[in-house]
């Protein structure tokens, strides 16, 4: 009779054993697989049981949570959600999360172990603390002069704060509400299919995602090669670049938008825009001086995150002389982000060095202790102090006297750079406008802010579409708010 009770007590004994190795297996080696089994809705459950912490600007959120009785219960909502959407992206039940909403995930859920108060703590309980908040760089004036200068037109416009890298405005236009994506449904369904087949791409962020030819604006970058390599050393001299300029090599004769181009200074090429100045001096720099001075300024980086993923700006690697001639007029195959734009404009306002752009200021828990905070932090050095303060003057007088003259601003002094970038077969396209500036309250020690603009469309002829009629009063707007958070803090 023993012998079956012992019997008995060891396939008990194996049972048990097997039933702590199945155990074993389900929770600890399958689990992550089974947490991303799409039938598995109890991660999805988990997820939206709790309000999502926010994202803020300028200290208010612009982010919330609604209570919708369902199943995913707590569903996102956004204030002035179109103004914001380039920068808070979308937090979908049934698309996922983009942007800031996507890159600080964790923080925002109440998953990332920074917000607990105790290591491990998060694993032990099987629980989490309330989702954290994000603040952001943003400041809520310039976001909306940008905001409502591009109009639903479609552009872009980023602006930084030199001294610090610290990203002011970030807008895309025409835009989108990131609230129609949030729950679940038809109704979810037919505006994210509404707003992908958009030939207008709202959900497109075109101030990082996007790529441009930066036309005109792209001559500051060829005039800061120039300077730093010894090809001009006297801004004032004649240039040596005849008018008509034919590109070397071809019979292609480039042309000037305004007059007095023929061996014009550079002074007077960034003053009015020469293109056969320009061209000419960026095949007298080459091609080794021109690749090393657009790295140093960020073009053809690709591990560019503020936090979320920038796209590369272009500049080819390899090239005839010809396209090199087109590429140091921004044409040809370069191409740059608004972002990017604004950082070139940034390096000039800064003495040639360029800060890391960040878009998130710190992020605390649901209680306001801060967890982790971004602080000012080098990139690059674009280009020498000596030449940084040269082209400080020639953007000046370009808004002072030249082609950028719609961005002045009483009692602040203001560097600007238009462009007009030419695409599409033929160039029949209707022309990109740019501008980029950098404006600095008279008797600060700093420039206060530099912007990028670009405008895909114009209600104007093609013929009058600039940089300084189209772009340039959009920038405007926004250095002003910019000059007047200064003043107010100051």
């Amino acid at each position: 009779m023993i012998r079956y009770i012992r019997r008995a007590a060891v396939l008990c004994l194996l049972l048990l054993v097997a039933l702590l190795v199945n155990a074993a297996r389900v929770q600890i080696f399958e689990a992550t697989s089974l947490d991303k089994n799409p039938a598995n809705r109890r991660v999805a459950i988990a997820r939206y049981l709790a309000p999502r912490g926010d994202i803020l600007v300028g200290g208010q959120p612009v982010t919330g949570s609604k209570d919708t009785g369902q199943q995913l219960r707590y569903e996102r909502t956004y204030a002035d959600g179109p103004m914001y959407a380039p920068v808070t992206g979308y937090a979908s039940q049934t698309y996922g999360t983009s942007l800031i909403e996507n890159a600080e995930d964790g923080v925002l859920s109440g998953t990332d172990t920074m917000l607990s108060r105790l290591p491990f703590w998060n694993d032990v309980s099987r629980g989490r603390p309330p989702g954290g908040n994000v603040l952001t760089t943003i400041r809520p004036s310039m976001q909306r002069a940008a905001y409502e200068g591009l109009a639903g037109r479609r552009g872009a416009v980023a602006a930084v704060e030199p001294s610090t890298g610290r990203i002011l405005a970030l807008v895309s236009s025409p835009s989108y509400d990131p609230g129609e994506l949030s729950g679940t449904g038809a109704q979810v369904k037919n505006a994210w299919a509404r707003h992908n087949a958009s030939d207008r791409q709202p959900m497109l962020n075109r101030a990082i995602r996007q790529t441009y030819p930066p036309g005109s604006a792209f001559k500051i970058v060829t005039a800061a090669a120039a300077l730093d390599s010894g090809v001009v050393t006297d801004v004032d001299a004649p240039s040596g670049a005849p008018d008509p300029y034919v590109l070397p090599g071809t019979s292609t004769t480039l042309p000037n938008a305004s007059d007095g181009c023929d061996d014009a200074s550079l002074a007077y090429a960034i003053q009015w825009s020469c293109n056969t100045v320009m061209a000419h001096i960026g095949v007298k720099v080459g091609l080794a001086s021109m690749l090393d001075t657009v790295d140093r300024f960020g073009f053809n980086d690709r591990r560019l995150r503020i936090p979320s993923g920038v796209a590369p700006s272009n500049f080819d690697r390899n090239m005839t002389v010809d396209q090199l001639a087109l590429s140091s007029i921004g044409q040809f195959d370069t191409t740059a982000t608004p972002l990017q734009m604004a950082m070139v404009s940034a390096a000039v306002a800064n003495g040639g060095e360029i800060r890391y752009p960040y878009l998130v200021e710190k992020v605390t828990r649901s209680n306001g202790d801060i967890v982790a905070q971004n602080s000012p932090r080098r990139y690059r050095q674009a280009m020498k102090p000596g030449t940084a303060q040269q082209l400080q003057r020639l953007m000046i007088k370009a808004v002072e006297e030249g082609t950028g003259e719609n961005a002045a601003i009483e009692g602040a002094t203001v560097g600007g750079k238009t462009g007009t970038a030419q695409h599409g077969l033929g160039n029949a396209g209707t022309p990109y406008a740019w501008f980029i500036s950098w404006a600095q309250v008279r008797g600060a020690s700093r420039p206060a802010v530099a912007v990028a603009v670009v405008v895909e469309e114009a209600s104007f002829e093609r013929d009058e579409i600039s940089g300084g009629g189209s772009a340039a009063p959009i920038a405007r707007a926004v250095m002003e708010a910019a000059l007047g958070d200064w003043s107010r803090e100051h």
